[in-house]
């Protein structure tokens, strides 16, 4: 269902969905803002709670820094010991160290929440459409887009060479030195790749002026229905904050 909703509108309502997640700085509103993006993630979008669990995880760890930096060196803005002075906390360092731990993970879940939802090249086509972005960009943007999975099936096939070669076994994860022999031969197929995307850039006279864009996401109902979701759920964070704080 998500990602039926136009990528411009969801970007804009996350964005603001982020900025007020940077500007309060309350446990409670970060703590509201992060189960109800999960809630969404999980219920709505049908994502494994494991994976999105994963997917937070790195931003989880940059607030546990941040919490323990926090209450080690104590070294708070003023700005910060007032606000979080009134939370429902005792110690100001503690609530404030807390309130910077939840809001990176309110910050990450709603970027996870945008980028899981969301499909990149319906996200470019909609730019190139809406917001007048150069062709030339869109098509480069494309051409990384599918750049990327080749890339990694490039690097499996250069370390399946090299396993049949030397007799051994496929690790997970290449070693170092086995990472350092791959750089130079990945570096030529991403080289001969750009230069056939810039071939195929100029066949394609990827001139400034007015041209045809295939499959445009279409502004629906489902865009209205989102933005008064995300509005709702900001303001039910909101007010869940002033009442617990009282």
């Amino acid at each position: 269902m998500l990602k039926a909703v136009n990528p411009l509108v969801k970007l804009g309502a996350c964005l603001a969905w982020l900025m007020a997640a940077m500007l309060v700085f309350d446990p409670v509103f970060q703590a509201a803002t992060v189960a109800a993006v999960l809630l969404a993630l999980v219920l709505i979008d049908r994502r494994s709670p494991a994976a999105v669990l994963a997917l937070i995880a790195p931003f989880a760890l940059f607030g546990i820094g941040m919490l323990t930096t926090n209450l080690l060196f104590h070294r708070d803005s003023p700005y910060a010991l007032a606000l979080s002075g009134e939370a429902f906390l005792v110690s100001p360092a503690v609530a404030a160290g807390v309130t910077l731990f939840l809001r990176s993970i309110a910050c990450g879940s709603i970027s996870a929440l945008f980028a899981l939802s969301t499909d990149p090249e319906a996200l470019v086509r909609a730019l190139m459409a809406y917001c007048r972005l150069p062709p030339r960009l869109g098509y480069a943007l494309f051409a990384v887009m599918q750049m990327l999975p080749d890339l990694g099936a490039e690097v499996r096939q250069m370390r399946l060479a090299r396993v049949m070669k030397s007799g051994g076994r496929l690790r997970r994860l290449p070693t170092p030195r086995e990472a350092l022999d791959l750089l130079v031969p990945l570096l030529s197929y991403a080289v001969r790749r750009a230069s056939r995307a810039a071939i195929a850039m100029e066949a394609r006279g990827l001139s400034p002026g007015r041209r045809t864009i295939l499959r445009v996401p279409p502004f629906t109902w489902y865009d209205g229905a989102f933005i008064l979701a995300v509005a709702g759920a900001m303001t039910l964070c909101g007010l869940l904050a002033r009442v617990l704080v009282r």
